[in-house]
């Protein structure tokens, strides 16, 4: 793995995407077996990308069936290629789930724990609204959204090297590509009946943030 961090390239085929997975899951980990159902439940991930955590999780969680998704389907054969190798029986095949477009979401179908983990800061707010209306139809009674990644404090950057992350991130002129606030997702929340139920402060000055029904 990287000893260093390769230059910002949010593909997620991309060695930085490779770095800041390696370099966050046992962190992500440590949380999530606080918090994942005990009993047997499926899990959904939003924007799977390489589908390099579902994997990850899948081997410490053999109870969890993990269903990755992405609304990129270029991506789906990379995902399934990868749970080919990994001979684990609990990954699903990987569906293509797109944020922002309804007629995507599952339907009939019920999660215990949906996750989503390095994704808003890389895409326009209006994804953090798609985020919580697919959580709020789809959660199961009890269930809750996880949320990984940098995020402005309500205002506050959480340390210097994430301003300056933010205007990096600003500079490439990619519509939408910012820190978001919480306080923004709390307001998305709000609106589809969703609440913030936990913040845990993470390495590198990233947030767990834990939503459910309100």
């Amino acid at each position: 793995m990287y000893s260093e961090r390769p230059p910002l390239d949010p593909h997620p085929l991309s060695p930085y995407m490779a770095w800041t997975g390696y370099r966050n899951r046992d962190a992500i980990l440590d949380v999530l077996k606080g918090v994942f159902p005990r009993d047997k439940s499926d899990v959904l991930e939003f924007a799977a990308g390489s589908g390099m955590h579902a994997h990850y999780f899948a081997q410490h969680f053999a109870h969890l069936t993990f269903h990755p998704s992405d609304s990129d389907e270029d991506l789906l054969p990379h995902i399934e290629e990868r749970t080919r190798q990994s001979g684990l029986s609990n990954v699903a095949r990987p569906r293509r789930l797109d944020l922002t477009q309804p007629e995507t979401w599952p339907a009939g179908e019920k999660f215990h724990a949906i996750y989503c983990i390095n994704v808003c800061q890389v895409a326009p707010v209006s994804i953090v609204g798609g985020i919580m209306a697919c959580s709020s139809r789809i959660l199961a009674d009890g269930g809750f959204l996880f949320i990984y990644g940098p995020f402005l404090d309500y205002g506050r950057f959480a340390s210097d090297f994430d301003e300056e992350f933010d205007r990096l991130l600003r500079s490439t002129g990619e519509e939408g590509w910012s820190l978001k606030d919480i306080a923004e997702l709390d307001r998305a929340a709000g609106r589809h009946g969703m609440r913030l139920d936990d913040e845990i402060d993470m390495p590198s000055n990233d947030f767990a943030l834990i939503y459910r029904r309100a």
